[in-house]
């Protein structure tokens, strides 16, 4: 990640203004299919960063929190990561328990957060995260939320060991805690009172991305497939020879080219 960063990959989609190179989203599935050919780990750490673990800054701080954050984000000098699934939510971002109450010059956070990629690693410069804003006394109104950056020496911000999984072996993914932690208001991104839509905009390129990853798998398991029905030899000849293996690598095959048009179109709007 450190060589991709001084390549100017960590800062694909900044524009140069901000240390990047202002790839287009087009460009950046491109190269998510052939970073994710080689390792997928590696390409689900490096989409994390690009998308959510960047993005939010980019369209949402202001000129000053870009500086600060953004700039080392884009030049590869540190890592993103991006704080919303918690152990009973996720895809549905509106039910998050982890809450941010105002205080007098800042906000206190609490809650936990859960499979987050990137934060634990040496290159993480923390965390920004998804927060209810207010108590549990709130539950019954309009409901509000917050981006808030958290640096990882932020006290009362701790973090788990680095989860197994059973694929991505190479990723960081970590719980995180909140308890009671005091971030200034400067390190607010963004309008609470425009809810979560200003978050669920940036969430686009990211599952883009994420289907630019399944491409390049389903990319690699083809090609082994093949490779197997070359050398594989029964009754005399490849197994590649019988138009029943034929028929079901050609299926593969047709889907997956349906799948990346689909994929392209989606990152060309």
């Amino acid at each position: 990640l450190r060589e991709m960063g001084s390549l100017g990959l960590l800062g694909m989609l900044i524009p140069e203004e901000w240390g990047g190179i202002g790839m287009s989203t087009v460009g950046f599935v491109a190269a998510m299919e052939q970073i994710g050919l080689a390792d997928q780990s590696l390409a689900a750490a490096w989409q994390a960063h690009v998308t959510i673990g960047s993005l939010p800054l980019l369209l949402f701080g202001n000129d000053e929190q870009r500086e600060r954050w953004l700039r080392p984000l884009a030049e590869g000098r540190v890592l993103g990561a991006f704080g919303l699934t918690e152990p009973d939510a996720g895809s549905d971002a509106r039910g998050i328990a982890t809450r941010a109450t105002r205080v007098d010059g800042g906000w206190v956070i609490n809650g936990r957060k859960t499979f987050i990629s990137n934060a634990g690693t040496d290159m993480s410069f923390g965390v920004t995260l998804l927060a209810r804003v207010g108590s549990a006394a709130d539950q019954g109104r309009q409901q509000r939320y917050a981006t808030l950056v958290v640096e990882k020496d932020a006290p009362g911000f701790t973090m788990g060991s680095k989860m197994r999984g059973i694929g991505w072996r190479g990723l960081d993914t970590r719980e995180l805690y909140f308890d009671d932690v005091w971030v200034p208001d400067d390190h607010l991104i963004g309008d609470p009172d425009l809810g979560l839509g200003q978050f669920l905009s940036t969430l686009e390129v990211g599952r883009i991305s994420i289907a630019a990853l399944s491409l390049s798998l389903t990319q690699a398991v083809l090609d082994l497939a093949l490779d197997h029905a070359r050398q594989r030899v029964q009754f005399g000849q490849p197994i590649s020879k019988y138009q029943a293996i034929q028929f079901k690598l050609a299926d593969i095959a047709t889907e997956l080219e349906a799948a990346r048009w689909l994929t392209y179109r989606a990152a060309y709007l």
